[in-house]
């Protein structure tokens, strides 16, 4: 398994997802996605450095700390399970293109693991 790209999201309230991508504007980022609950902001230059800003998160139980992409969000569910830490979030397919789970770190952070369906 390997780890395609890590994206830390931000818990913030709706107005100040507006005033976020205006900041992280003036450092280089632009808008790669906006589903209104969670906007993604990226590096033209370097697409894998991103940066999330969520209101909520829609199906999941909390706005996870970060979000980590696999390239086998199958085979790293199964490790993670095996080795006894809590999952927050089962795995499951979205209706966005994505399938991912929940887990909760060792020091209480809880991490969002997915993979985009239909490039593994």
């Amino acid at each position: 398994m390997s780890v395609r790209r890590v994206v830390p999201n931000l818990h913030v309230r709706p107005e100040e997802q507006e005033r976020s991508r205006e900041f992280y504007g003036l450092l280089g980022f632009e808008e790669v996605m906006n589903q209104g609950w969670i906007l993604t902001l990226a590096s033209p230059s370097t697409p894998s450095a991103q940066v999330s800003f969520l209101t909520e998160d829609v199906t999941g139980p909390v706005v996870a700390d970060m979000s980590i992409e696999v390239d086998d969000v199958d085979a790293a569910y199964a490790a993670v399970r095996a080795s006894g830490a809590e999952i927050v979030h089962t795995l499951r397919d979205e209706e966005w293109g994505v399938r991912r789970f929940f887990a909760r770190d060792p020091s209480g952070r809880v991490v969002n693991v997915l993979s985009h369906r239909g490039t593994a």
